[in-house]
């Protein structure tokens, strides 16, 4: 705005803009080359005041005397003609000084047609500097590679450079009188105009404002910017607008993300190290996977493991076969609809051969479908239903790789995006399958280890006696409780052998270690028990022949308890070899430990045992059990021996309960060992 003018329906502003740089001066020459108006700028660029000035020829005034007469014929020639003159020339100032200045002549014409002169005149430096600032800024700006524009007040734009054209994808015309608002939706404009406010209110910079976003110049991609803003100010500081610059910083922005992306994928398999196969129970194994893959990598993940597999039978799949699955663990985070399609853990489905996650676990490669499409969703899910389930949970994005131990395909991590806008890529496919790798390991040693330990369990089970409830003279009750599911079965065993003359012997014991071996050595010392105690020796004498037995079998040692109750003598003859003393429960008395010669475990060979005749009469009650029932890492054995015997406080409990109130009450989960429990009430 020139000086002296009013703004949009306002008043008068304050004088700036280049006019007042320029210090145009103004001088109006009558005909004869008089001067009749001379402007307070003329006074300060030629140094002669008004009075000095008007009424003088302008010729004498201003001009040196070797220039008179060229001066006199432009004076002329303006004057006849009404041509305008402009150009340099040299004035002569006042103070004697010889100063160039830019004029501009031309000729004026007032209501009564009287003809005048005027000369419009500014320094010829002061000119020069602003052509080389103007020139200089307005090429800077045109042929910088940096996106700039300048706002009004209001945010609308007023220029805009070619740069941000090409940024922007809009030509400059669409650009102004426009805001950033109107012209690009796919921005954070919002954030940027309130910044943009808070520098015209304050003044100050700000410098480097990052912002993502697509814009019209490339629509489909995100990219980053580096924004900057600044306050516009006249030389009179008035506030004209604010400048703005943007740098295309996308790939520096990419390169950060992707850098922040294999950070996070270290993190996720450090931490899937450590998460994933902290037991060796196959379930929890596949629910530590899932765990690990959602939210991280996944909206919903599944671990499906073949349903041979999980039986110990290596499979293949033909082109034609469907694949039995079982699944094992599934996670979702928010996505309720496809948790509903997902097959529910322990369930065995067929997945026809044309199902991607049949592909996956057949060819053993991985299924990556980034954009997944109405195809593609009969083809991961199991029935049309759980398509439907998938659609509307907002599936988008797909990928399935298989979980290969020791060269064979146990089954597929199965993962889903619902909700993360982005789809699988190459680096989720190397991050999925690194997981997988691991994790299959681990799966793979936790299912051999329940193979085995199933069919240890089996074992021991099939060796265990079936005895009836009343045996001789006496009513019997036990119990089994194997190992939790993350150790290996152990060697605890129990036996009741009825005797001649109305006799039973009683046995409990416990072989050293666990597996398979603890289980088949249980069996042969309890087939030797059986055999020995048919010939009715006397408990020591029964134990040295154990002892003899289990020192031949691979270095074992074992524990045990034998007993034999009489119902005539109305007593139980008792040997013990290195186990924990049984318990009597009697009418009318508090439970006691058996103070029994603790002997040497079987197995030790060349230790004498000795037989202790114990009163049993009719209501008596004999406890026999294995040091799992009693045992912990947290409590001294003399405490627990404590809480057995005061539990023990009713004689008169039916047996059957007594056995669950003991193992209810006393065997703890973090006590990895089985239980033997026999129980015996003599009759009347």
């Amino acid at each position: 705005m020139s000086a002296g003018g009013t703004a949009d329906g306002g008043g008068p502003t304050e004088p700036s803009g280049l006019l007042d740089v320029l210090n145009v001066a103004s001088v109006v020459l009558d005909t004869e080359g008089r001067i009749v108006l001379w402007s307070p700028q003329a006074e300060e660029l030629f140094g002669y005041a008004a009075k000095e000035a008007l009424g003088r020829f302008a010729a004498h005034v201003m001009v040196h005397e070797r220039h008179l007469d060229l001066v006199v014929k432009l004076f002329s020639d303006v004057m006849s003609t009404g041509r305008s003159w402009a150009g340099a020339f040299p004035i002569l100032c006042k103070d004697g000084t010889t100063r160039l200045v830019e004029f501009r002549n031309m000729r004026l014409v007032d209501d009564r047609g009287e003809v005048y002169a005027l000369g419009l005149a500014a320094d010829q430096s002061t000119v020069r500097r602003l052509e080389r600032d103007v020139a200089l800024s307005t090429r800077m700006v045109a042929q910088s590679p940096i996106g700039f524009a300048v706002l009004d007040t209001e945010l609308r734009f007023v220029t805009v450079n070619p740069a941000l054209e090409r940024i922007n994808g809009l030509p400059a015309r669409e650009h102004i009188g426009r805001t950033a608002g109107e012209l690009l939706p796919g921005l954070d404009t919002e954030a940027l105009e309130t910044a943009a406010r808070e520098v015209l209110r304050t003044g100050v910079p700000l410098l480097d404002r990052s912002t993502v976003g697509r814009t019209p110049a490339d629509p489909g991609e995100d990219h980053a910017w580096s924004v900057s803003l600044y306050r516009l100010e006249d030389a009179r500081g008035t506030v004209l607008g604010v400048a703005f610059s943007t740098v295309d910083v996308t790939t520096q922005y990419r390169a950060g993300v992707e850098a922040e992306a294999a950070r996070r994928r270290l993190a996720l398999i450090a931490d899937a190290s450590a998460r994933i196969g902290t037991t060796l129970d196959l379930e929890r194994t596949a629910r530590e996977l899932a765990d690990v893959a959602v939210p991280e990598l996944a909206d919903v993940a599944s671990v499906d493991l073949l349903d041979a597999v999980v039986a110990g039978r290596r499979t293949s799949l033909g082109p034609t076969e469907p694949a039995v699955i079982r699944a094992l663990a599934v996670r979702a985070a928010g996505a309720p609809h496809a948790l509903e399609a997902a097959d529910v853990p322990g369930q065995v489905a067929d997945y026809a051969p044309d199902r991607l996650v049949t592909e996956c676990v057949r060819t053993g490669r991985p299924v990556l479908v980034p954009r997944v499409g109405d195809e593609d969703l009969v083809r991961i899910a199991r029935s049309p239903e759980a398509a439907a389930l998938l659609e509307r949970a907002g599936l988008h994005s797909y990928l399935a790789v298989p979980l290969i131990a020791r060269g064979e395909v146990l089954g597929a991590l199965d993962l889903k995006r619902t909700r993360t806008p982005l789809p699988f890529g190459r680096d989720d496919l190397v991050l999925a399958r690194e997981l997988a790798a691991r994790a299959a390991v681990q799966i793979d040693n936790a299912r051999w280890y329940q193979n085995a330990r199933t069919t240890a369990l089996t074992l021991q089970r099939s060796l265990l006696p079936s005895h009836p409830p009343v045996t001789g003279g006496l009513e019997v009750a036990s119990r089994y409780q194997p190992a939790g599911a993350t150790t290996e079965v152990g060697g605890d065993w129990f036996d009741v052998i009825p005797l001649d003359g109305g006799k039973t012997a009683l046995v409990v014991g416990d072989v050293m270690g666990s597996g398979i071996d603890a289980a088949a050595t249980m069996g042969r010392l309890r087939t030797a028990t059986t055999t020995l105690a048919s010939l009715d020796l006397d408990p020591a004498v029964l134990l040295e022949h154990l002892d003899r037995i289990t020192s031949g079998l691979d270095h074992s040692i074992a524990t045990c308890v034998y007993a034999v109750h009489d119902p005539g003598r109305r007593q139980c003859r008792i040997a013990n070899a290195g186990h924990l003393p049984p318990v009597r429960v009697r009418p009318g008395r508090p439970p006691e430990l058996l103070d029994l010669p603790t002997g040497a475990p079987l197995g030790v060979g060349g230790v004498e045992f000795s037989t202790t005749d114990v009163d049993f009469a009719p209501g008596d009650q004999l406890v026999l059990y294995t040091d799992g029932l009693v045992e912990t890492r947290r409590h001294s054995l003399d405490e627990r021996l404590d809480a057995l015997l005061a539990l023990l406080d009713d004689p008169a409990r039916p047996l059957e309960e007594m056995c669950d109130l003991l193992l209810d009450a006393l065997h703890h989960p973090d006590n990895h060992d089985d239980v033997a429990l026999l129980v015996a009430r003599a009759r009347e």
